[in-house]
C-alpha cells in the first residue's frame, strides 16, 4: 500500500518544488506553472490556507516525479 501524503497546503508544496529545483515560470489565474530545467512541469492551484487535496498533490508530486517519502524529506 502506497505511503499516505502529508495535510499540506499549497503554499507548502511550493516551497518544496523550489527545494527539489522547480522555479515559477507564469501564473494563469489561481493557478501556478513552476517549471525545473530538465524540462518537467508542475501546476500547483493557490488558493491561500486552503489545504490540498490528497488527488491534486498526487497529481503535482507525479507531474514532477517526486515521490511523497521524498515531499516529505524536502518539507523539513
Amino acid at each position: 500500500m502506497s505511503e499516505r501524503l502529508p495535510r499540506i497546503t499549497a503554499a507548502d508544496a511550493i516551497k518544496a518544488l523550489e527545494k527539489a529545483g522547480f522555479f515559477l515560470s507564469r501564473q494563469s489565474g489561481s493557478h501556478k506553472i513552476y517549471k525545473n530545467h530538465a524540462g518537467r512541469r508542475a501546476t500547483v492551484p493557490y488558493h491561500a490556507g486552503t489545504i490540498l487535496h490528497p488527488k491534486t498533490l498526487t497529481s503535482i508530486l507525479r507531474d514532477a516525479d517526486l515521490s511523497a517519502e521524498k515531499l516529505k524529506e524536502l518539507l523539513k
